[in-house]
């Protein structure tokens, strides 16, 4: 017999998802059909503190218990109950970035997150040593330009993990990672599902000088795959996670994973010849490769499934901050005029309207680099709309080069993986707040792509869903499915979404808008010299 959502809840059987996304904190209880019976959230902001892009330790605390407060209080909304017990709990959290602590559990330096740049001579040192791309915001790359910056504390980490990480330890008392996020630490060995064993070496060799008393090994986090048991919840971190004390310890927990592998979970692209594209304040795609590609590329990152299938992931620090703001210009224009804002509204009106644009914007560009973009090369950034004289400037094509930049530096780096690498791919799934206007962010990213795309309904639940269905992987597999098979066999039962295809009229429309785009590159560079 099926329990109706308070059942489920007091029986102890709802599962719990947290993810720390960049903007917000999101949590999802989950019923034993896999759906979402109850959530919470907490919005936040990075500081940039001394230059560096960071969260306090009191943020990410504050917020993770006002996310579960929020959550809490939503059950008891719906349901007039009390959450006492979890079948299961799964945190995720932003990949990459560095969280040093020593031998009494104290954060060394503040947490240096993914947004950074500050890394590349250390990215390119270890990229050359390793002949494997290691990108600017890994964990490998972050420890090594501490190391050449001769950061005093150095010598005294003691344990090295990402925000997941932390959190799950903190939970748990367990120094675990799940795969897909250690392999945005150092290159994971898709054979062997652990570090990789001759890099590993290659880094302790090239840092002995140094003498320390840490090896690499010492200082990582353990690596697990899905359906592992990752530590159970302990009485300390129950009180941590839930501060008005009914939350009881017990629950296990699954290995605790980033973003990039909570999407592909979301939207059921862990099979190999599958991919999905996630795009908010940040956006990626993952394609889950049949092999290894020909070659390092600097734009293309290699990570994984949380199951350990190599993935190419091209990861772009900006997407959609800057469309938000122009929206938000509009939202204050119409309050000028004293009309009442529904920003749904505002959004689907002003979207709806850039597809009745000119399928190349008319000759308008836009680049939406708040912060810096290492696939187009750039250490900072500039937002910036840029026009002649003679492009057609009018709403439809202002709004819809906003829409084309947004996923415009994602195009850059895939065209590598389909025109040069061949990559084949049979689904590409479309999930995060670019798709939450019907059809038209699909059909953007349709366009960029030259390839059919998919948003499913459950595209909206995000990471936090992801990591929930994780956590039911861990507890109910009772099949003993592989992780792809659960999903495509449980979860989601066939369904693969409604599907856009581009017209061959959009393909060449954004392939002119990307050469353009290409082109006035040195605007921006040039930008970005600019001092105020």
């Amino acid at each position: 017999m099926s329990l109706d959502a308070k059942q489920t809840i007091e029986a102890g059987k709802a599962i719990l998802g947290i993810e720390f996304g960049s903007t917000r904190i999101k949590a999802v209880l989950i019923d034993q059909d896999n759906k979402p019976i109850a959530q919470g959230s907490h919005t936040w902001e990075n500081q940039l503190v001394d230059g560096l892009w960071t969260y306090s330790i009191d943020a990410i605390w504050n917020g993770l218990q006002d996310c579960y407060t929020d959550l809490r209080k939503n059950v008891k909304d719906q349901y007039n109950t009390e959450i006492k017990t979890l079948a299961a709990i799964g945190i995720s959290a932003m990949m990459h970035g560095y969280m040093a602590f020593n031998d009494k559990q104290e954060i060394l330096v503040p947490f240096r997150s993914w947004r950074n740049t500050n890394t590349g001579k250390a990215a390119a040192e270890l990229s050359e040593l390793f002949v494997y791309n290691i990108p600017l915001r890994w964990s490998i790359s972050h420890l090594y330009q501490c190391i050449l910056d001769k950061e005093s504390h150095v010598k005294d980490i003691e344990f090295l993990t990402t925000l997941a990480g932390y959190i799950h330890w903190q939970l748990t008392g367990e120094k675990v990672l799940g795969v897909g996020d250690a392999s945005g630490m150092i290159p994971v060995d898709p054979k062997t599902k652990d570090y990789d064993s001759t890099m590993v070496e290659k880094f302790d060799k090239l840092v002995a000088p140094n003498g320390y008393s840490w090896k690499l090994r010492d200082i990582l986090p353990k690596v697990l795959v899905a359906g592992e048991n990752a530590g159970c919840l302990t009485a300390e971190g129950a009180k941590k996670l839930d501060v008005s004390g009914n939350l009881q310890p017990g629950a296990p927990l699954c290995p605790p994973e980033g973003d990039a592998g909570t999407g592909m979970v979301a939207t059921n692209a862990v099979k190999q010849r599958t991919g999905n594209v996630s795009a908010g304040t940040s956006s990626f795609s993952m394609i889950v490769l049949e092999k290894d590609l020909s070659k390092p590329y600097e734009m293309i990152d290699m990570v994984t499934t949380p199951d350990g299938s190599l993935v190419a992931m091209v990861h772009c620090n900006n997407c959609t901050s800057d469309l938000n703001a122009w929206v938000g210009l509009f939202k204050e224009y119409q309050e000028l005029l004293g009309i009442p804002v529904d920003m749904n509204e505002v959004y689907g009106k002003l979207y709806n309207n850039a597809l009745t644009g000119d399928k190349d914007c008319g000759g308008l560009i836009s680049y939406n680099y708040i912060s810096g973009e290492p696939v187009t090369g750039l250490a900072e950034g500039r937002p910036m709309f840029v026009r002649s004289a003679n492009d057609k400037f009018n709403l439809a094509n202002f709004m819809r080069t906003h829409l084309y930049a947004s996923v415009g530096v994602l195009k850059i780096g895939n065209d590598i993986l389909f025109k040069e690498e061949k990559v084949k791919v049979d689904r590409i799934t479309g999930h995060g707040g670019l798709f939450k206007t019907k059809g038209v962010g699909q059909r953007v990213l349709a366009a960029a792509l030259n390839s059919p795309i998919s948003v499913m309904e459950t595209a909206g639940e995000g990471g936090a869903w992801g990591i929930a269905l994780l956590a039911s992987y861990l507890c109910n597999n009772n099949n003993n499915l592989s992780l792809a098979d659960y999903l495509e066999e449980v979860i989601f039962a066939g369904n693969t979404g409604v599907e856009i295809a581009p017209t061959e009229e959009e393909v060449a429309g954004f392939n002119a808008y990307i050469e353009n785009y290409k082109t006035g590159l040195g605007i921006e560079q040039a930008a970005v010299k600019f001092k105020k």
